[in-house]
């Protein structure tokens, strides 16, 4: 993938479409923001979900899986 992505490809993902991909409740979502382990934007008043910190925030699970 390229730094600017693929056109069409999604980038960023509101929180109700990051409670999807994540099988997540919104309080769930918020309190990982929160504590730093998801990474959003905001852009005026929408909070955001970049793609990537949704992919990063799945290795970490992955990660934390296997230490345990």
């Amino acid at each position: 993938m390229t730094a600017a992505g693929s056109p069409g490809e999604r980038r960023l993902y509101r929180v109700c479409e990051a409670m999807y991909l994540l099988s997540m409740s919104r309080s769930v979502i918020y309190e990982q923001i929160r504590s730093g382990r998801l990474r959003s934007v905001t852009q005026g008043r929408t909070r955001l979900i970049p793609a990537s910190a949704i992919s990063d925030y799945v290795a970490l699970l992955e990660q934390e899986a296997r230490a345990s």
